[in-house]
């Protein structure tokens, strides 16, 4: 980095003289030494797939979970500082329940990205606060608007998606997602290949053990965001075991 250990990058407000703001990339680096999260749209609905990093023995399964609900039929999966991303949970629902205070109906998932983008830019703009290191997907769907995604950066910066990568891995799930064909997938075949891009890009060496955590939303869950059942996640995990096997059997192959 130019200008590096010059003093620009001690406070969120100050740019340096190339105009980069230090702070918000380091937030960035947070996210990318985190677990890696995928989320894909598809034709009905949005599916989210995460690796959760088990660092100890000792953890409770499922404990500090990495897909939230934020209303009834909007989910969220976090990549970065877990407890910054609580934060933003925080935030996203208490727009949610304001929304329905005032309107009385659900908040649209662009309306919330939005909203939440504002937020977490407000705290790249004041030396007082920093920005956090986290990165956020927001997927909902509704019979009129069908599937959304969108992803908010630590710098506040928001985009639509038909799929999205956050963490150590992102470049990886990036590849394997531009190979599908995302528009014409249904959520079951959605979930299997979010599932499968996990243990891809997932390190044996350096990160052993890990929890996949899947949720989704969609037409099977009317409308719903809902953690897959046991059922469909003990067949997706097999498929993803599975077409992993494959890979490294097709790669020996070659050798």
């Amino acid at each position: 980095m130019s200008s590096i250990g010059t003093g620009y990058d001690l406070s969120a407000s100050q740019f340096s003289p190339d105009g980069r703001v230090f702070q918000v990339e380091y937030a960035m680096k947070a996210v990318e030494n985190s677990g890696t999260a995928v989320a894909l749209r598809g034709k009905d609905g949005v599916v989210f797939a995460v690796e959760k990093l088990v660092t100890s023995k000792l953890y409770e399964a499922g404990a500090n979970r990495r897909i939230f609900n934020i209303d009834t039929h909007i989910g969220m999966a976090v990549a970065g500082l877990l407890a910054d991303s609580r934060q933003i949970v925080e935030t996203a629902r208490t727009e949610a329940s304001n929304y329905r205070a005032e309107y009385g109906g659900n908040i649209p998932v662009k309306y919330l990205a939005d909203r939440v983008a504002m937020y977490k830019h407000a705290y790249t703009l004041y030396s007082a606060v920093r920005p956090f290191g986290c990165s956020v997907a927001l997927g909902s769907y509704d019979e009129i608007d069908g599937p959304q995604l969108y992803m908010v950066d630590p710098s506040g910066v928001s985009f639509g998606y038909l799929g999205c990568a956050m963490g150590k891995a992102r470049q990886a799930a990036k590849t394997e997602m531009e190979k599908l064909k995302l528009k014409d997938m249904t959520c079951l075949e959605l979930i299997k290949e979010a599932a499968k891009i996990i243990y891809i890009v997932h390190d044996e060496v350096k990160d052993k053990n890990f929890e996949l955590e899947l949720s989704w939303v969609g037409a099977v869950t009317q409308g719903r965001h809902q953690k897959v059942s046991q059922e469909v996640f003990a067949e997706v995990e097999r498929y993803a075991k599975s077409a992993l096997e494959d890979d490294s059997d097709s790669g020996n192959d070659d050798m």
